[in-house]
């Protein structure tokens, strides 16, 4: 297995390779927000305000400036952490991101948490009973969540568990009204509760979030159980699964001990690309909950010409991509110790 000055290696050399890439998102993204319709001098001036004043804005905004002075400007307060203010929230876009990404990554989180409950043993059934019912229970269940939008399933959700049976809490954001927000440790609300030996505030926290996750986590666990189900079929068809059965194995040790580890790799690298993906476009999962995640502020920033907003949204989407694949090509090694010696 590779050892610790070869991970650090690996760790890196990928950092190195990200820097070009967050190099050229925060060009791109300086460049297309600068393109987006609407005047941020304008918004921020009012309906009523008059030509000049929002020319004066527009200059103490520095918008009257050429674009590449405004974006070695924007380069300048980049490198010395100042991501800038927003004009929609009137919040320093390192505050709003800081209050906002904790959200969405514990309403992310817990969505993969259930998708993953749900989507690898049924995976693994389909793959080792084909065509059995399993398997068309695992191809009905992957074509619902795909189908369905986030939007209509997040409705009858609410409208099942809230309005009919009375089960859930009301759909208003992370946590009931009734309860104050825990002390701030991590951002997660749930954990932050249990940290903070508050049995009552964590229950009702992780009830307001029950409701979103499954609504998100129906629609991501249809690529992982489609991901597991190809892999462990393909995985089963090898030489050394038929030698293994043939050795008088158990089903079980054949499945778990030798065939899903190898079929785990695709898995876990499209769990990579499905968080990467739902942390930025749960927007409408958020919207239907109330919940104040960082999804729904970067559309109402992306409506108003929010210029700072946007561009922090993207860096911060870009930072943990990057921090995700990195993730990623770590447990590859700890996974498959052959990653590790060819490194």
């Amino acid at each position: 297995m590779m050892n610790t000055s070869g991970r650090t290696r690996m760790i890196a050399y990928r950092l190195l390779q990200a820097i070009p890439a967050i190099i050229g998102i925060v060009i791109v993204s300086f460049i297309l927000t600068r393109a987006l319709p609407g005047d941020p001098a304008a918004y921020f001036a009012g309906p009523a305000a008059s030509s000049e004043s929002i020319e004066q804005i527009r200059r103490t905004m520095g918008l009257d400036q050429p674009l590449p002075v405004q974006f070695l400007a924007y380069v300048k307060d980049l490198v010395t952490g100042d991501l800038g203010h927003s004009i929609s929230t009137g919040q320093p876009v390192l505050t709003e991101l800081g209050a906002r990404l904790p959200a969405s990554l514990e309403l992310t989180g817990f969505a993969l948490l259930f998708s993953m409950a749900v989507a690898l043993p049924l995976g693994i059934l389909a793959a080792s009973r084909p065509n059995s019912w399993v398997d068309h229970l695992c191809r009905f269940v992957v074509t619902a969540g795909v189908s369905l939008p986030v939007f209509f399933t997040g409705l009858a959700l609410v409208y099942l568990f809230y309005y009919l049976l009375g089960w859930a809490p009301s759909p208003m954001g992370r946590i009931d009204i009734l309860y104050l927000s825990p002390p701030k440790i991590t951002g997660f609300y749930v954990i932050d509760s249990l940290l903070a030996g508050d049995l009552e505030t964590a229950r009702a926290a992780l009830a307001q979030l029950i409701l979103p996750a499954i609504t998100l986590g129906l629609f991501t666990l249809a690529p992982i159980a489609r991901m597991t189900r190809a892999a462990m079929i393909q995985i089963l068809e090898g030489e050394f699964v038929r030698t293994a059965r043939a050795a008088g194995l158990s089903r079980r040790s054949m499945l778990y001990t030798y065939a899903l580890r190898n079929a785990i790799l695709p898995v876990i690298t499209t769990l990579g690309m499905v968080f990467s993906f739902t942390l930025g476009a749960n927007v409408l999962v958020e919207k239907v909950f109330a919940w104040p995640g960082i999804g729904s502020w970067a559309v109402e920033a992306l409506v108003v010409s929010d210029y700072a907003a946007v561009q922090g949204f993207v860096l911060a989407m870009a930072l943990l991509f990057v921090t995700i694949n990195l993730v990623i090509d770590i447990l590859y090694t700890l996974i498959d110790p052959r990653l590790g010696m060819e490194s």
